[in-house]
């Protein structure tokens, strides 16, 4: 990765995840029945981050959940070609039935990793609804999924890598594009 631009800095982040959680909270007018369920890794930090947000806004907390999809995705052969892949348990440790599912996650490429996340959600209940939020939605779909909440949309090349960097795990706040 040669050339990098940075389209988001920490205060742009901030800004998106404040609008994504008042689109939330209109959209389901409140939050009284929802879940924010955060896939794995950098989902997790987003969902919590917008708990805060909603938390701030509506004085109510949505509980939020962590979704680890790797047994779910339908890519496993070829990511863990080189070993056996890692089984992590999809239990989200709270309850969704009849419930407004919103999963969170950092970029929304080609709609595998969602279509992974609804498997391993349906697998625990049956919602009422699932919502998708995401930071950063960089088109190349290749299933017909579309995120419900986006902060930002980048338009990139098959060939660009997106890169959200999160304090949380990487020490600091941004989302570079790398060619």
């Amino acid at each position: 990765m040669a050339q990098q631009t940075t389209v988001m800095d920490e205060q742009m982040m901030k800004r998106a995840l404040t609008r994504i959680s008042h689109e939330i909270i209109e959209r389901n007018k409140g939050v009284e029945d929802c879940v924010l369920v955060g896939i794995k890794t950098r989902g997790i930090y987003l969902a919590n981050r917008l708990k805060e947000r909603i938390e701030a806004i509506e004085g109510f907390s949505v509980p939020v959940g962590e979704l680890d999809i790797t047994m779910y995705r339908d890519d496993l052969e070829v990511k863990h070609e080189h070993g056996e892949p890692v089984v992590n348990d999809a239990d989200l440790s709270l309850t969704i039935d009849g419930r407004k599912v919103i999963v969170v996650d950092d970029v929304l490429y080609t709609g595998r990793t969602v279509r992974a996340a609804m498997d391993a959600i349906m697998d625990q209940g049956r919602p009422e609804r699932i919502q998708l939020a995401v930071l950063i939605d960089r088109g190349h779909r290749e299933l017909p999924i579309r995120a419900d909440f986006v902060g930002k949309n980048i338009p990139t090349s098959s060939t660009e890598q997106i890169k959200v960097e999160m304090v949380e795990f990487d020490q600091k706040d941004s989302v570079t594009i790398h060619k």
